[in-house]
């Protein structure tokens, strides 16, 4: 395959400061933290150093590297999601209900609702004898992945079909019924711009789609996912990916790192799309070939580095003290308990590219990778 990553370990360079990094690693396994790390040109996907890189551990959040990757090369950037709007519309009322119909946007915040309901009132709307009702067929019933009941409890997003605000209240903080929350958000906009909910037992006569409301386009989607570890967005467009079903949608990811890069699922072993199952396991070498398979890739690969943290830069501010990374370094970060990782791409005081990875399970810090990150860029 053109674009797996080679395996030979290049001649130790001190240069490079081969013998810090095995010393590095060696020291945080003395402190009782299992390491995979390793760093690869990305041009040519030599590698430069490498520690236990074929272990497979738990990598958090660093799983939406795999997880995106695969939604931009499969679906393509330009991939939007329809939130469908139906109902009995007459002389500006609809008799009975207005129906939402959700298909998985991750991104049906109050702010695209609003034009939604400006939209609705060009078509001439100005009442709903009925109530607000949500279609959520397209998704099944599993309301969580496998794996999410071993995490943090305030991080667990609840995913519907249609979902209003990422399921969280004005505060940030998840709500507890999840339907009542986007009904009531999506009556309050609606009347807000003018339009009345009546809310009577009315029968609904003949609905036909109003308005069909799309999302951003999936590059849009992927830019806030990664850099803004955004959990909830992820296992969203996981669920559409399967048909609306986890299990299908880890499938297809899966299939596709089998066919593009002849990485079995022994080596894509996940079971959501966001890293917060501590069920997943991947390896350094598996997050680099990703990494460098992406950084290869005309078609989706801007988009996709895009996407990444640039420390230094945007409102990201520098790991450690060292200037020098300033706009050097692109990542994606992960953090668990007892789990700290970091891949991406760094350039080198010469210009050169490299691709790496690290992952740290046990009581390890931020500041233990960025002591290796900053000796490799420097």
């Amino acid at each position: 395959m053109a674009w797996k990553i080679l395996t030979a370990v290049l001649v130790p360079a001190l240069a490079l400061g081969a013998g810090d990094f095995q010393g590095w690693a060696r020291k945080l396994e003395t402190r009782g933290i299992s390491v995979s790390a390793g760093l690869w040109d990305a041009g040519t996907g030599k590698a430069i150093e490498r520690y236990q890189d074929d272990r497979a551990l738990v990598p958090a959040s660093t799983t939406k590297v795999v997880s995106t990757y695969a939604l931009l090369k499969t679906l393509k950037p330009d991939f939007t999601i329809e939130t469908e709007v139906w109902g009995d519309l007459r002389d500006g009322v609809v008799q009975g209900d207005l129906v939402f119909k959700g298909d998985g946007d991750p991104l049906f915040t109050s702010e695209r609702i609003w034009l939604l309901a400006k939209n609705l009132r060009k078509l001439g709307l100005q009442r709903v004898t009925g109530s607000i009702r949500l279609d959520q067929s397209a998704f099944d019933g599993q309301r969580e992945p496998q794996g999410w009941e071993n995490t943090t409890v305030n991080t667990l997003p609840s995913v519907w079909a249609l979902s209003v605000n990422f399921n969280r209240d004005e505060e940030g903080r998840l709500v507890a019924d999840a339907e009542r929350h986007s009904r009531e958000t999506l009556s309050r906009i609606l009347q807000e711009t003018g339009i009345t909910i009546e809310g009577k037992p009315a029968p609904t006569g003949n609905p036909r789609k109003l308005l069909g409301w799309t999302s951003p386009p999936l590059r849009a989607l992927v830019l806030d996912i990664n850099k803004w570890s955004n959990n909830f967005m992820i296992e969203m467009l996981v669920r559409k990916f399967g048909a609306g079903s986890w299990p299908r949608g880890v499938k297809r990811i899966q299939e596709f790192y089998r066919t593009a890069f002849d990485l079995g699922p022994d080596l894509v072993r996940i079971t959501d799309g966001s890293g917060l199952s501590k069920d997943n396991r991947l390896s350094a070498r598996t997050l680099a070939i990703v990494l460098r398979g992406a950084y290869s890739d005309f078609e989706v690969g801007p988009e996709f580095v895009a996407s990444l943290k640039i420390i230094g830069g945007e409102p990201w501010k520098l790991k450690v003290k060292d200037a020098n990374l300033t706009r050097r370094v692109r990542v994606k970060t992960g953090h668990l308990d007892r789990v700290t990782s970091l891949c991406g791409y760094l350039q080198t005081l010469d210009g050169q590219v490299r691709v790496f990875a690290i992952l740290l399970n046990g009581p390890a810090q931020d500041e233990d990778i960025w002591e290796q990150v900053s000796r490799w860029a420097n």
